[in-house]
């Protein structure tokens, strides 16, 4: 199962072209993931972050194709891999079925002090349906 989010191109996301600058999609991607906690997961981060957080650790993108001013972009999500610490996460994003990225990144579940602590176990039930496995 995948968790998907549509998002409006903003005039705040270009360049003077017109353009989605590209460090803009890493912030599209934290939007999914933070939709994606608050209502797949149950768990929103005005909530975790009382007293833990969930830092991305790692993030990969692959442009496909430029997205302007306007689009209407579809976000999917999907987890590819539940650590006892560490989730997994695998992105595309779309534009009326044009491909436009591809992306992965590693968040780790921490405390307070920044140490990795354990996916509770209820979280961990509420990501299972979401993990799949990576396709090229």
């Amino acid at each position: 199962m995948q968790y998907s989010m549509e998002r409006k191109v903003l005039f705040r996301d270009c360049d003077p072209a017109g353009l989605v600058f590209y460090p803009r999609y890493f912030e599209m991607l934290n939007d999914c993931v933070e939709m994606f906690f608050a209502e797949a997961l149950g768990w929103p981060f005005e909530v975790i972050h009382k007293s833990h957080a969930v830092p991305t650790a790692r993030i990969a993108a692959d442009f496909s194709a430029p997205s302007h001013h306007g689009d209407l972009l579809t976000f999917r999500l999907w987890s590819t891999h539940v650590g006892a610490t560490s989730l997994s996460l695998s992105f595309s994003a779309t534009c009326a079925d044009q491909p436009r990225l591809r992306a992965s990144s590693t968040l780790v579940l921490v405390n307070r002090d920044g140490k990795p602590v354990r996916w509770p176990e209820q979280r961990r039930m509420a990501i299972a349906p979401y993990l799949e496995a990576e396709t090229a």
